[in-house]
């Protein structure tokens, strides 16, 4: 599995980084889980610059792809020079996407007419995107997947790893990351969330 974790100038560090320290679990199963920018480096909204591990276009090959969040993102959602890079098949790809990145997905038009996830903010912006906001941490339906919140990331990534390796390899991922003295509890807790959206690999 090859995943991109889109992530651009002004994201938030919570979505690309606990995403990518979960899946990047599974590399024993040949997982790798890579930030993907449309630049050689981006600087997030707390001021710290990482190195691009791949080109946005990276995402248009990869099994899935998750759009992170950030607070450029509605300039981004207007750029369609940017947005032209992006060559995306949910027939093929696991398509998930994180508080204002819910945004980059109705620009695409990857939504159609389901409901989504996004963070209060974003809110007033997907909705006039044409977008169903509901209140709750995580949905999805097939392959397409929202959340919102910051810390919703685990959910994303939990979905995708347990849509493409199963509850069990999941299970363990998430025990090795979740709270000592708590850890049963959390991942079960969390699996609750996603269980209902799971895919059949």
């Amino acid at each position: 599995m090859k995943i991109a974790i889109l992530t651009f100038d002004g994201f938030n560090e919570l979505d690309s980084f606990i995403a990518l320290g979960l899946l990047n679990r599974l590399k024993p199963l040949g997982w790798k889980a890579e930030i993907a920018s449309p630049s050689a480096q981006v600087t997030s909204m707390n001021g710290v610059t990482v190195k691009a591990q791949q080109p946005l276009e990276f995402a248009n090959r990869a099994d899935a792809v998750i759009f992170g969040s950030g607070i450029y993102t509605r300039a981004i959602a207007d750029n369609s020079a940017l947005l032209d890079r992006l060559q995306l098949d949910p027939l093929r790809q696991l398509i998930g996407a994180q508080c204002s990145g819910t945004l980059l997905l109705a620009r695409l038009g990857l939504l159609a007419d389901m409901p989504a996830c996004t963070d209060l903010t974003t809110k007033p912006w997907v909705v006039e995107a044409g977008v169903r906001v509901v209140d709750v941490p995580f949905h999805a339906r097939g392959p397409i997947a929202t959340a919102g919140g910051c810390l919703a990331s685990q959910y994303l990534a939990a979905w995708m790893m347990a849509s493409r390796a199963g509850i069990d390899a999941t299970t363990n991922a998430l025990l090795y990351a979740a709270p000592v003295g708590e850890k049963e509890a959390y991942v079960e807790r969390l699996l609750n969330v996603v269980r209902p959206f799971v895919l059949e690999s």
